[in-house]
C-alpha cells in the first residue's frame, strides 16, 4: 500500500456554495501545473467521481465514514499521488444521528481521521462581516477538525471583498482567494443532482474554465502550502468480495451509477470485469458467471430499453444459468414494467415481478442497512451490507419474497426490502460496503 498523500477537504456550510466548481478547477489547475492530484468525494455521491476524473485523469474514489470500516477507508486513502484533495458532501458537519462503522458520514469525520485540514468555500451573498461569524464557528466546532481558512464566493464588488476580509482578519482566519459572481459558471442539474459527466454538453471547455478563474483569483501556491495530514489514515484491508470472477457489468448513460473503490476493488481481488451497453442492445456475455446491473437513469431511457430485444432475451437466457444482480435502477429494469414520468408503461425484463412508477414519484434517500435473508452474488443469506438509496419514484407493485431486512441510518425499519426470484436479486438501494 502506498502511503496516503497530504490533503485538503474542499467544503462549505450546506450544498450550493460552489464546492464543485472550486474542485474541478482546483483539481485542473494542479494537473496542468504538473502535481499528481487525486480526488475522492466524502459520502455516497456516485455522480461528482466521474467530474472530478474528467478535471485530473485519476479515478476519484468515496471515502464514507457512516458505510466504510477503518480498514476500506485506508485502502481507498493509499491510492498514491503527491496531494490529495476532497469534496465534501452537504455541509461540513452534516451527517446522521447514529454513528455507523467510522462515524456519522460527515465530510468533517474525515478530516478527523485523515489530518487533512479543510477549505471552506463561502457563499457571501447578501452577507458582509457576517461570514466571518460562520467561518469561525465551522473552525472552532470540533477541534480534531483543521480548517486552514477560506474561499469566499459570489463577492458583489472590490468594496464588498474589503468588507469580508477585514471580517476574517478580526476572525484569524485566512483567506485563499475571492471569487466574483460569475452566473455561466454552473454545471447542469436534474433530480438526483448533477448531470452525469458524459452527458455534459461541453464539459472540457467547462473545466478549462473553471481553472482559468480560480487562476486569477486565488493563491494556489498557498493552497498547495496547506495541504497537510495523511500519516495517521488507517491500514487497508479489503472491499467486498467481487459477485463473480467474470463480472458481466451493465455500463452507459442508462447504467452508470457504480462505486470506483467497489469495481477496483473486484479487479484488485482477481476479478475480470466484462462492460456491456444495454442501450446499444448488447446482451450481457455468456462467457461471464454473474451479470450486475448499476442504477443509473433507466426511466429517461425506458423506451429504449424496452426496444432493446438483444438485451432483454440475453437477459433472461443469462438468468436461466447464471446469478443477476440489479441496484435501484437496475433493480427497476429486471421487473416487470417500469412507468415514466409522463405515465407511458414500458415492459422491462419481467425477471422480476416489480412495477416501478416514476410519474408517481416520491423520493427515498439515506443510508441503509440491510440483513439478507437469500444470498446475492458475493454475500450469503445472513451477511450485512451498508448502502445508500436515492431515487424518486414508487413501487406499485412487489410480489417477489423480500429480500433483506431494512432499516436506515437510525434504525428504523423500511419498506424497500429489495426482492429474488431463483438467481436473480435486486435492491433499492447501492452497496458501498459490508457491515460489521
Amino acid at each position: 500500500m502506498t502511503r496516503p498523500a497530504p490533503g485538503l477537504i474542499i467544503s462549505a456550510p450546506a450544498s450550493g456554495a460552489g464546492k464543485t466548481t472550486v474542485m474541478l478547477g482546483l483539481l485542473r489547475c494542479l494537473a496542468e501545473d504538473g502535481v499528481t492530484v487525486q480526488p475522492y468525494k466524502c459520502g455516497p455521491d456516485y455522480i461528482d467521481p466521474a467530474f472530478h476524473r474528467a478535471a485530473c485523469g485519476r479515478e476519484s474514489f468515496n471515502l464514507d465514514s457512516w458505510a466504510m470500516r477503518a480498514g476500506v477507508l485506508g485502502t481507498q486513502l493509499a491510492r498514491g499521488g503527491d496531494m490529495a484533495l476532497a469534496e465534501g458532501s452537504m455541509g461540513l458537519f452534516d451527517g446522521v444521528l447514529r454513528a455507523g462503522e467510522s462515524g456519522t458520514g460527515a465530510s468533517a469525520d474525515i478530516s478527523a481521521l485523515t489530518g487533512w485540514p479543510v477549505v471552506v468555500v463561502l457563499d457571501v451573498s447578501g452577507q458582509a462581516q457576517t461570514a466571518a461569524a460562520l467561518a469561525h464557528g465551522m473552525a472552532t466546532f470540533r477541534a480534531d477538525v483543521p480548517v486552514a481558512g477560506v474561499i469566499l464566493n459570489r463577492v458583489a464588488s472590490p468594496r464588498h471583498e474589503r468588507y469580508l476580509r477585514q471580517g476574517m482578519e478580526l476572525a484569524g482566519l485566512r483567506v485563499f482567494g475571492c471569487l466574483p459572481r460569475r452566473g455561466d459558471l454552473t454545471i447542469p442539474e436534474r433530480h438526483l443532482g448533477l448531470v452525469q459527466a458524459v452527458e455534459h454538453p461541453d464539459l472540457e471547455t467547462a473545466i478549462s474554465l473553471y481553472a482559468a478563474f480560480l487562476r486569477d483569483h486565488l493563491d494556489l501556491a498557498a493552497l498547495r502550502q496547506a495541504a497537510a495530514g495523511g500519516g495517521g489514515a488507517p491500514q487497508g484491508s479489503a472491499v467486498p468480495p467481487p459477485p463473480g470472477q467474470r463480472i458481466a457489468l451493465a455500463q452507459d448513460a442508462a447504467f452508470s451509477f457504480t462505486y470506483a473503490h467497489l469495481v477496483d476493488g473486484w479487479r484488485e481481488q482477481g476479478a475480470e470485469i466484462l462492460p456491456f451497453s444495454p442501450l446499444a442492445d448488447m446482451p450481457p456475455p455468456m462467457s461471464a458467471d454473474v451479470c450486475w446491473l448499476p442504477s443509473g437513469y433507466p426511466e429517461l431511457h425506458a423506451g429504449r430499453i424496452a426496444a432493446a430485444g438483444r438485451f432483454l432475451s440475453g437477459l433472461r437466457r443469462f438468468a436461466d444459468h447464471h446469478p443477476v444482480h440489479g441496484e435501484c435502477g437496475g433493480h427497476a429494469v429486471l421487473g416487470e414494467a417500469l412507468i415514466d414520468r409522463s405515465g407511458a408503461s414500458h415492459r422491462m425484463a419481467g425477471l422480476l415481478g416489480l412495477v416501478t412508477s416514476h410519474e408517481r414519484r416520491r423520493m427515498s434517500l439515506g443510508y441503509r442497512l440491510a440483513t439478507l435473508d437469500a444470498p446475492i452474488p458475493g454475500h450469503p443469506a445472513g451477511a450485512r451490507l451498508r448502502g445508500h438509496e436515492f431515487h424518486y419514484s414508487t413501487t406499485l407493485a412487489q410480489p417477489d419474497a423480500p429480500l433483506a431486512r431494512v432499516v436506515d441510518a437510525d434504525g428504523t425499519a423500511l419498506e424497500g426490502t429489495g426482492s429474488f426470484r431463483g438467481r436473480v436479486s435486486g435492491t433499492p438501494f447501492h452497496l458501498i460496503a459490508g457491515a460489521s
